[in-house]
């Protein structure tokens, strides 16, 4: 699943630690899910978006194959 949190991140001025604190996880967790090497949770993806202040649906992009 690919997502735009890096972008949406950016816009916000956080680091990955400071949106890691946020969400509750580490940061390597949120490293992993901007390089697509993890899917997170359906919890932590809302919270993540919560966060961000986006709509889950505008932050995570489904691979359809």
């Amino acid at each position: 699943m690919k997502n735009k949190i890096k972008l949406h991140r950016n816009m916000q001025e956080l680091t990955q630690e400071q949106l890691a604190k946020a969400s509750g996880c580490t940061r390597q967790t949120i490293n992993a899910i901007e390089k697509n090497k993890y899917s997170p949770s359906l919890e932590l993806a809302f919270t993540i978006a919560k966060i961000l202040n986006v709509k889950v649906d505008e932050l995570f992009i489904l691979n359809e194959n």
